[in-house]
This record gives structure tokens, C-alpha cells and sequence, in this order.
């Protein structure tokens, strides 16, 4: 089996940590020992360019939020911090009406483990999404099933409910194929997502 570097283990371990604390309903929980049992089985990382995007620029205060938040987030932030670096940020590769005009340089997602990620790998993901202030993600719905661990404010839409905000730190769970979306308010979105593609 592959040694993680120390930055991704770090990161991996402090997410499973305060991911693990939680109760979770039985899909969610079922959804997340998937996740983390991939994890054990660690992959070769690869040998990637990392690349930031102009959305980039509101990561430090992203992380400062989280900092603030607790011990067991700003454990988190400091994972992520360290390990940033080697990461390649990307846009969306579209987009719909439903997203905001500033939408294109006001987003960037990083995926750590899985397709075309730090660890490439396709049975589990891994990643970040980071708005700047003020942009509305579009609407987008994929067939794995997935838990979010929200890093700062925000708003989340899942389905045709009304738009909900968790509290920094907050989590929940979308089901395979949900619509949903993200809008960040006057300060920056972050926020980590797990994902377990079906067997």
C-alpha cells in the first residue's frame, strides 16, 4: 500500500476526526464508513502542477473563519493550509441560469482524492469548493451519494426546500442524484465534501 504524505494524511485524519464525532442518520452513516474505508487503502499521490484560480485570493479568510470556530476546525484549516499547495484548483466545467454572473472567476473547486485529484482514485472524492463573496454555485446533481462539512457561513439549497444555512462547522447529506446548490453571502464559502460512488 502507498505512504500518504504527511499533509494529506494530516488533512484526511483531521477530517475523519471531526466527521466521526457526529451523529448521522443510517444513509449518511453508511455513505461515510464507504468513504473511509477507501481511505484506509491509500494511492500513489500524483505529480500534478498545482494551479490556483482568482477565487483563490478569499482562501486566507476562509480559513480564518474556520480557525475561530473550535479546535477540531482550526485543526482542520491548518491540515488544509499545509497541504493547499499541492493542490490544482479548478472551475466548473458549466454552468446554468441558475448560477450567478459572477460565477466563473468567483468559484474554485480542488479535488484532493479521486478523479484527476492529489490521489487519483475513482471510488472515493475528496474535495473543497471555495466561493468568494456573493456568488450563488449553480444547480448540479451527480449519482454519488455525499456528506458536506461546511468550513464558514453559507447558504444550501437540496431539491426544491427552501435555502438553509448550518452553522460554521455545520454537515449534512445529500442523497445520490439530489439537486442542489451553495450561494456564499458578504464573506467568503468553503466548505470540504465527501463523495461515495456507487460499488
Amino acid at each position: 500500500m502507498a505512504e500518504r504524505p504527511e499533509a494529506l494524511q494530516d488533512f484526511l485524519a483531521s477530517l475523519r476526526s471531526e466527521i466521526g464525532q457526529r451523529q448521522w442518520g443510517a444513509a449518511a452513516g453508511r455513505c461515510l464508513w464507504r468513504v473511509f474505508d477507501a481511505l484506509d487503502r491509500a494511492r500513489p499521490v500524483a505529480a500534478k502542477t498545482p494551479a490556483r484560480l482568482p477565487a483563490c485570493a478569499y482562501l486566507g479568510d476562509a480559513l480564518t473563519t474556520a480557525r475561530a470556530a473550535g479546535p477540531s476546525l482550526a485543526k482542520i484549516a491548518d491540515a488544509f493550509a499545509a497541504l493547499e499547495p499541492h493542490l490544482t484548483w479548478t472551475r466548473r466545467a458549466s454552468a446554468d441560469q441558475t448560477a450567478s454572473a459572477n460565477f466563473t472567476d468567483g468559484h474554485a473547486n480542488a479535488m484532493i482524492v479521486g478523479p484527476n485529484g492529489y490521489e487519483p482514485r475513482d471510488d472515493v472524492w475528496v474535495g473543497v469548493s471555495l466561493l468568494a463573496p456573493d456568488v450563488r454555485y449553480p444547480d448540479h446533481h451527480h449519482a454519488p451519494e455525499e456528506v458536506y462539512l461546511v468550513l464558514s457561513k453559507g447558504r444550501f439549497r437540496q431539491g426544491e426546500d427552501d435555502w438553509f444555512e448550518p452553522s460554521i462547522g455545520g454537515s449534512f447529506y445529500n442523497t445520490p442524484h439530489i439537486k442542489h446548490a451553495m450561494a456564499s453571502g458578504s464573506t467568503p464559502l468553503f466548505a470540504v465534501w465527501c463523495l461515495a460512488p456507487a460499488t
